[in-house]
């Protein structure tokens, strides 16, 4: 604040000196992350960790669970190709193309698909999906007990073809 040149006179507030826009670049994404350890996991503030940030670190139980699925998707891939070589059928006709076009093409599909839902799952993992009334990092406890009971399903199948 500036006094005016009475004395006596209110002090006047003194005027924006900063023209045009903002400069600062508001970005969600550390670009320093990428090539050093990074440090952020969370959001400090309050308002900072209701919206979806983009963090550098994560918790360990979220890589063991990745790891897991991917893991149980290979897995699930491998024992599909068993099962079409003893007169089971595709129902997924997504997968069932990339089926007809090679075993391997089908394994690097199914890897890939999975990878980057997991990929994205893990980096809007914060955030609430209201519908389902859970955040979305929940999801991934979910696709692994979805995919522990597809293995099971296809060991079970692959007893009974064998027996």
């Amino acid at each position: 604040m500036r006094r005016s040149r009475e004395t006596n006179a209110r002090p006047t507030p003194i005027t924006e000196r900063r023209l045009g826009m903002d400069r600062r670049r508001k970005s969600p994404f550390n670009r320093r992350g990428l090539f050093s350890a990074g440090r952020r996991e969370s959001g400090r503030r309050y308002t900072d960790r209701q919206r979806p940030l983009l963090a550098d670190r994560y918790q360990q139980s979220l890589f063991g669970v990745i790891v897991l699925i991917l893991f149980l998707s290979v897995i699930d891939a491998i024992l599909t190709l068993f099962l079409i070589d003893h007169g089971a059928i595709e129902l997924n006709p997504i997968m069932a193309f990339y089926l007809g076009v090679g075993p391997y093409t089908f394994l690097f599909v199914k890897y890939a698909l999975t990878s980057v839902g997991l990929i994205l799952l893990l980096l809007f993992r914060r955030l609430f999906l209201r519908s389902m009334r859970i955040f979305a990092g929940s999801l991934l406890y979910l696709i692994l007990i979805a995919f522990l009971g597809v293995v099971s399903w296809q060991l079970y199948l692959i007893h009974s073809v064998i027996t």
